[in-house]
């Protein structure tokens, strides 16, 4: 019997490896400023538990280093992202001496290596079983489900991000809600206005260099310096303008923040518009006029439908963009998690700044996952099949 290596299962497996037995596990810190002690597996936890991680993660590296089925694969990562996260909650507990409110016990990078080798597992398994969309988002609520339920069920409440959560709860709340509000409004904006203005560059060719060049432009723009220019115009409407500054147009605050992200937005939206509707093919338009149909019906009854998949790969991108840069706007006071990523920075506590950094990943995460598969329902079978 021949044994067969899987190539990136070998890189997950080093890994797994290099994660579980050389970069530390925990660090231990006695408060949340001062240089932490690294721990590996063995000293961030009690002896069993210690030894039952440690072999579950020489199964799986060996699991993954031999070519094995695809959805064997993605059980392995379930549970050895299930086992890392109930085990470095346990390793909090066990660190944190008792009646102990300054301790801080934070995941080191062993903890991250491991994280990331298990989520290129999973990604990787779940492509090699091209799931339907639909499952897709379903194994995505899942994962986030349980994530709720450990966080729900207090095991990371002695994690030190948890404890930066703990004195923070209604303004995290609020923050996320400012974030939020900031990535889908400056989404919806730029829909609202860049898909027109798309339409018209498609069936108006000399507009289209123009518009493009220009929002090309816009988007070299570095985005702190973008924000800085936008507070003096915004600064003097707020002042000039009646009415301006009770709808909450100002020099620094969500105003800025806002416009600049709308402004970031309109390229993908307006290009993605363009090149969309530039794929229909030439003959479904000719027999949708063959048939009589007006130039009204055929944009919205064939040229959109189809053009739809590539117009949703835009917003897709804007989404995710926004998500990223709506964390720069704590800056200028627009709030959102950047907030707390910058109050982290200038106290030098990396765990405030975990406490930012993880929902805007996870926010952008979902997103990308959601949209793909709302990209992939739109996209005609046909299609789907000759890119796969």
């Amino acid at each position: 019997m021949t044994i067969r290596f899987d190539k990136l299962g070998a890189v997950i497996a080093l890994l797994v490896a290099y994660g579980a037995f050389v970069a530390p596990f925990a660090t231990f810190r006695a408060n949340r400023i001062v240089p932490g002690e690294a721990k590996s597996i063995l000293e961030a936890l009690p002896a069993g538990p210690g030894v039952v991680l440690v072999g579950l993660m020489v199964v799986a590296a060996l699991v993954i280093l031999l070519k094995t089925p695809a959805l064997l694969r993605l059980v392995v990562a379930a549970i050895a992202l299930g086992a890392i996260a109930l085990f470095i909650g346990m390793a909090a507990t066990h660190l944190t001496p008792p009646e102990n409110t300054f301790a801080r016990v934070s995941p080191a990078s062993g903890f991250w290596i491991l994280l990331f080798a298990y989520a290129l597992l999973a990604a990787d398994s779940i492509t090699r079983l091209r799931p339907q969309p639909v499952v897709r988002v379903l194994l995505l609520l899942v994962t986030l489900g349980g994530a709720a339920v450990i966080l729900v069920s207090g095991l990371w409440d002695g994690l030190s991000i948890l404890k930066e959560y703990a004195g923070r709860a209604d303004v995290f709340w609020l923050e996320a809600g400012r974030h939020v509000a900031l990535a889908l409004g400056s989404l919806f904006a730029s829909v609202v206005v860049g898909l027109p203005l798309g339409i018209l560059c498609h069936r108006v060719e000399p507009l289209r260099a123009g518009v493009l060049n220009t929002l090309n432009l816009i988007q070299t723009i570095p985005s702190i310096a973008l924000f800085g220019i936008l507070i003096a115009p915004l600064g003097w409407i707020a002042v000039h303008v009646p009415g301006a500054a009770a709808i909450g147009i100002r020099g620094i605050g969500a105003a800025p923040a806002f416009v600049a992200l709308f402004l970031y937005s309109l390229l993908p939206v307006v290009a993605n518009t363009v090149v969309g509707l530039a794929g229909v093919p030439r003959e479904a338009n000719e027999a949708a006029r063959g048939i009589g149909m007006t130039d009204r019906q055929r944009l919205f009854g064939i040229e959109l439908p189809l053009a739809m998949p590539v117009i949703l790969t835009g917003i897709r991108i804007v989404l995710v963009q926004n998500i990223g840069l709506a964390t720069i706007a704590a800056l200028i006071g627009g709030g959102g998690f950047g907030v707390f990523v910058f109050q982290g920075i200038g106290q030098t506590a990396m765990d405030l700044v975990l406490l930012g950094a993880v929902p805007t990943v996870v926010l952008a995460f979902a997103a990308a996952i959601v949209l793909d598969a709302l990209i992939e329902m739109n996209t005609p079978s046909q299609t789907r099949g000759s890119t796969a």
